[in-house]
C-alpha cells in the first residue's frame, strides 16, 4: 500500500535529515582523521633498515601531506605482529604499514593462519625501496674462510660454532641457509633475530659466526675488518659492492628474489586518499634527500603505482614458494 501525502512528506523529510546527518558524520571523520597524526607501523626494532627507511620517509611525508607522521615500532614474528595491527585499524589513513616482502610473501606461505590475507586486508600505496640481503660473517672467528664457499667447508669441521644469524623466524635468509646447505654440504646452522640489528650486535661480539640480513646495516660495520660481505641476492652485483658475488655466481640457485618494501593502508582505505599517499611517496621516493640517505644504506629506492606493488607482491610470493620448495620447507 502507498503511503499517504502527508507520510510521503514525512518520509522524504526523514531521508534528507539522515542523508545529511551521513555526509555529517563523515566529513567529522574525514576532518579527525586529517587533523590527527599518520601512523607508519614497522614491523622490526629500531636501528634496522626497514626503521631508517621508515624514519627517512615519515619526514619526508610530513612536509608533504603537512601533517605529523610518527613511526611505531611493532617489532616481532617478522613483521607479523605490525601486520596485523594495520588489519584492525580503521581505513581513515591514519594508519600506514611499511613492509618488507617477508610478511607479504613469507609469513602467508609458511603459516596456516598468519591473522591476515595482503590481498584481502592491505590496501598497496606504493613502492618504495628494493633491499639486498647479504651474507656476512666475522673473519675473526672464521679465521682463513673469507669467501661463502671457504666458510662451508668451515662449517664442516665446526658445526657447533657454525651458526647463521637470520632477521626472523621462517624468514627468506633462513630459508637461503638450508639452500646454502644443501648447495655446500655444509653444517650451517640458521639461528632467528628480531631483526638485522640485533644478529650485527651478536656479529661484532664473536656470539655468532656470520648472518644475513640487510646490506644497509651492515655497511657501517665493515671499517675494521672483522665483518666481510661474501655474497648478495639478486641477479646483478650491487654497484656499492662491486668485488662481493651473488649467490649465482658461486652456483646457488633459488636465491635471485631481493626483498622490497612497501607502503599499505588498511583495506577499505578511500581509493582518492590512496591516490594522494601513493602522489606524496612519489614525490619523497625521488627526492635528493630521500635517495641520499637511502643510497648511504646501499638500498636502491624505487617507485610504483598501487597496481603495481599488487602485481609485485604476487610476482614475490611465487618466486618464494619456489624458495621454499627448494628448501624443502612444509607449511605449517
Amino acid at each position: 500500500m502507498n503511503p499517504s501525502p502527508p507520510a510521503r512528506h514525512i518520509l522524504r523529510g526523514f531521508l534528507r535529515g539522515l542523508a545529511a546527518c551521513t555526509l555529517l558524520w563523515l566529513s567529522a571523520t574525514a576532518a579527525l582523521a586529517q587533523g590527527t597524526p599518520v601512523r607508519i607501523l614497522v614491523g622490526f626494532p629500531a636501528g634496522g633498515s626497514t626503521d631508517l627507511i621508515a624514519r627517512t620517509l615519515a619526514a619526508g611525508l610530513q612536509a608533504e601531506l603537512g601533517r605529523t607522521v610518527v613511526v611505531e615500532n611493532r617489532p616481532g614474528a617478522g613483521g607479523q605482529i605490525a601486520a596485523q595491527a594495520l588489519k584492525a585499524a580503521r581505513a581513515d589513513g591514519a594508519t600506514l604499514f611499511l613492509s618488507n616482502s617477508h610478511a607479504l610473501s613469507i609469513i602467508p606461505l609458511t603459516l596456516a593462519n598468519p591473522g591476515y590475507d595482503p590481498a584481502r586486508d592491505f590496501a598497496p600505496v606504493g613502492l618504495v625501496a628494493i633491499n639486498p640481503d647479504v651474507f656476512v660473517i666475522n673473519t675473526a672467528v672464521t679465521g682463513n674462510a673469507s669467501g661463502l664457499r671457504a666458510f662451508a667447508e668451515w662449517s664442516k669441521a665446526n658445526p657447533a660454532g657454525a651458526n647463521v644469524g637470520v632477521p626472523a623466524p621462517g624468514s627468506a635468509p633462513e630459508f637461503a641457509v638450508s639452500v646454502l646447505n644443501s648447495a655446500f654440504q655444509s653444517q650451517l646452522k640458521a639461528v632467528p633475530y628480531r631483526g638485522d640489528a640485533p644478529i650485527i650486535q651478536d656479529l661484532l661480539g664473536g656470539q655468532i659466526a656470520a648472518g644475513i640480513g640487510g646490506v644497509g646495516t651492515v655497511l657501517p660495520h665493515l671499517a675494521d675488518g672483522r665483518l666481510r660481505i661474501v655474497a648478495v641476492n639478486g641477479n646483478r652485483r650491487l654497484p656499492s659492492l662491486p668485488d662481493v658475488p651473488t649467490y649465482a655466481e658461486l652456483g646457488v640457485q633459488n636465491l635471485d628474489e631481493m626483498i622490497f618494501t612497501g607502503l599499505f593502508a588498511p583495506a577499505g582505505t578511500p581509493a582518492d586518499l590512496i591516490q594522494q599517499y601513493n602522489a606524496a611517496l612519489g614525490k619523497v621516493v625521488r627526492s635528493t634527500a630521500f635517495s641520499e640517505r637511502i643510497h648511504s644504506l646501499a638500498v636502491v629506492p624505487a617507485t610504483s603505482t598501487p597496481a603495481e606493488l599488487s602485481q609485485r607482491v604476487g610476482a614475490s610470493l611465487k618466486a618464494y614458494a619456489g624458495l621454499l620448495q627448494a628448501a624443502g620447507f612444509k607449511p605449517q
